[in-house]
């Protein structure tokens, strides 16, 4: 089986030499227009799928994203594996600005946001013990270590809602619980991703240390262009790493089971099901509604 990535995240990452045959495509899905149309192209002789997560031009704030649009269009789109890639804050005095960090936990504080694909009519439980898939989360650190990055591998990304950022109080709250950076944008990102079927891990770059810190001033969205700036050739050069590895090894189903997930994932009787939930299923969940 051959891989086919898919990358969210900003637009910097497109700007890749030697992509192949690249094309913007509309991918149409029942749950409504995902960001942007797909990149697609291919390096090296693997297949990838480029998703401008807040659309081009950062048009979209991270609430009004289209998690489930965004996440079938890669699926439609023939993704085998989902790469995030996602600027935070640090909570932690050991994960500094500029630094990278494979996470491999997730807090959900978001609330406005549409988490599942499943409903009345087609009732999915989904395992999330363990959100990330451990082999595209090692091999994507290996990448980011090659292109001279400093990796930490591990640890907890909390999901606010936004768009604001946070009050000093959260920001020490957050700390308390053990959380390690801060986002908005990963869930319900990595849920539909499961859901899906499709291995999911996150590079995630720090670009400042939200407001907790004594010695670094609040977060403000001027620091972080700044740092994305910096970051935006190593994050390019992981994602060269990254495919040169899967154009020299074949892709094997991954040892945590998460491509076929969904066998033990839906509850609802048979002839309890909506035929109208399960038209709009057929992507994400066709293997096992066929």
């Amino acid at each position: 089986m051959s891989w086919v990535l898919g990358i969210i995240g900003g637009s910097g990452l497109y700007d890749i030499d030697g992509l192949e045959n690249p094309e913007w495509v509309f991918v149409d899905t029942p749950w409504g227009e995902p960001s942007d149309d797909i990149l697609f192209a291919q390096l090296n002789g693997v297949k990838l799928r480029f998703l401008p997560r807040h659309g081009r031009g950062h048009r979209l704030p991270p609430g009004d994203l289209n998690f489930r649009a965004n996440i079938d269009a890669l699926k439609r789109a023939g993704c085998t594996d989902i790469l995030s890639v996602s600027a935070v804050g640090s909570l932690r005095e050991n994960y500094a600005p500029g630094e990278f960090v494979i996470v491999d936990q997730f807090v959900d504080r978001t609330f406005k946001r549409e988490k599942s694909f499943f409903g009345e009519g087609c009732v999915a439980h989904v395992s999330m013990a363990d959100p990330v898939c451990n082999r595209l989360a090692a091999l994507a650190g290996d990448a980011a270590e090659k292109a001279g990055a400093k990796v930490h591998r591990g640890g907890t990304y909390l999901a606010m809602e936004g768009p604001q950022f946070s009050t000093r109080a959260e920001s020490e709250i957050y700390r308390q619980w053990g959380c390690s950076v801060i986002g908005m944008t990963n869930m319900p990102e990595a849920k539909l991703a499961r859901e899906a079927e499709l291995p999911y891990a996150t590079v995630a770059m720090v670009t400042d240390y939200d407001c907790w810190h004594p010695d670094h001033g609040d977060v403000d969205v001027a620091s972080i262009i700044a740092i994305l700036r910096e970051n935006v050739n190593t994050a390019r050069d992981a994602v060269r790493h990254l495919i040169s590895h899967m154009a020299d090894n074949e892709r094997t189903p991954g040892p945590q089971g998460i491509e076929t997930n969904l066998d033990a994932a839906l509850i609802t009787a048979l002839e309890a099901r909506d035929p109208g939930l399960l038209t709009k299923l057929d992507a994400v969940a066709g293997r096992v509604l066929q």
